[in-house]
């Protein structure tokens, strides 16, 4: 199951290459939508944020009870990464969670949104804030009787903004740092207890681990920690042509069979 990151979809261009690439190694794939993304704004009358592993835990227990499923590795790409970690860790172990694949992940968030906001990093936010205010604008219009219009929030220049002025309110958070806090997979990733594998790249613009979190990464047995020197935000382009140009895509695949056992899927 591949969980896209902030603003992405499905449809995402990483998403469909390891569907794909998954595919066709024989698995069966999920391609879950966040709530709200991909066009789905007039499903639910709520936002979506970092910390809703519940949702991505909800559609691993639908397809489980529908299909019968033994076994389910969830990949998760930054925003998304963060979800699947923080699913593994409050789940910990047993069926049918058999392995996760977390690509430049977001897990935590306080430094992250703070690194977006540095001025060599502000193309990166502007472009994520035009998405989310974009989309709360989809929301007001559609749930007026719930959000205030884009006017009445007032001017939104950072991600922390958005989520202190939207996220924090519309979710019972106390503040984005509240948020943060709550939301961050880095609470729960001593609990992982399935294998995991976690690809970082020492040049990604944007996502930042405090030392806390690196030594509870490295102290888990069920972690493997990956750091590469380059990679970028989920990049990972390879020297090698062909079907390893994308990196990331090639070794989550390896790894989630290997870990999880050989697929049964058509």
């Amino acid at each position: 199951m591949l969980v896209h990151g902030l603003e992405g979809s499905a449809d995402s261009q990483y998403i469909q290459g390891i569907a794909m690439r998954a595919w066709g190694a024989r698995c069966n794939v999920i391609r879950m939508n966040m709530r709200n993304c991909g066009g789905t704004e007039a499903l639910t009358p709520t936002l979506y944020h970092s910390g809703l592993s519940g949702d991505v835990g909800a559609v691993v227990s639908h397809f489980t009870e529908r299909f019968g499923l033994e076994r389910v590795a969830l990949v998760g790409y930054s925003m998304g990464g963060n979800l699947v970690l923080k699913l593994a860790g409050e789940w910990g172990s047993g069926p049918p969670l058999a392995a996760v694949a977390a690509v430049c992940p977001a897990i935590d968030l306080a430094v992250g949104a703070d690194a977006l906001h540095e001025p060599l990093n502000r193309g990166y936010e502007w472009r994520f804030l035009r998405g989310l205010m974009a989309r709360y604008g989809r929301k007001a219009k559609l749930f007026p009787g719930i959000y205030a219009t884009p006017r009445e929030i007032g001017p939104v220049r950072s991600i922390r903004q958005f989520d202190g002025k939207i996220v924090a309110r519309y979710w019972g958070f106390r503040d984005a740092d509240d948020y943060y806090h709550r939301a961050a997979s880095a609470r729960v990733v001593e609990r992982i207890a399935v294998p995991t594998l976690i690809l970082c790249a020492q040049d990604d613009p944007f996502i930042r681990l405090t030392a806390e979190t690196r030594a509870k990464l490295l102290a888990n047995k069920h972690i493997a920690f990956a750091e590469t020197r380059h990679g970028g935000h989920c990049a990972y382009l390879s020297r090698d042509r062909g079907n390893e140009i994308h990196w990331a895509e090639a070794a989550a695949t390896r790894f989630l069979l290997a870990a999880a056992g050989q697929p049964n899927g058509s």
